[in-house]
């Protein structure tokens, strides 16, 4: 399915508006992202910093594992905001390449400016899925 451009916008707004929520103490990088389902439902999710680093959780995840946790599990699109439009972690790829490779990931900066839409699969080729394990 092609996501029409007023659908992208709204989502990095969305996840524009959801940065304000972000617990970054520490890094003081505020993440905001907002997953499509496949469904056409929105889940947001923040950054949650820890002082035990690897405790943190990016919000592409947090938004994902909500999504889950609500029966969803197929995307169509994620928007991620960041201040400079940064992109998402290795372990954030692997989660949406676990559930829909073909998923457009868009990235945006505070301003709502769209620097980048790629699909997981351009931005981990190769991923280790299910059919890895057989």
């Amino acid at each position: 399915m092609k996501l029409e451009q007023e659908q992208k916008v709204d989502l990095v707004r969305i996840a524009n508006q959801v940065r304000k929520w972000s617990y970054a103490p520490y890094s003081k990088y505020q993440v905001g992202a907002a997953v499509l389902t496949e469904s056409g439902r929105i889940y947001d999710g923040v950054n949650i910093e820890n002082a035990a680093y690897p405790v943190t959780i990016c919000a592409e995840r947090v938004a994902i594992f909500k999504a889950v946790s609500n029966g969803e599990k197929e995307f169509q699109a994620i928007a991620v905001v960041t201040k400079n439009g940064g992109m998402p972690c290795g372990s954030c790829r692997q989660v949406m390449a676990e559930f829909s490779p073909e998923m457009l990931v868009i990235i945006a900066d505070e301003n709502e400016t769209i620097k980048t839409e790629k699909k997981i699969t351009d931005l981990l080729p190769g991923a280790f899925r299910a059919d890895s394990l057989t």
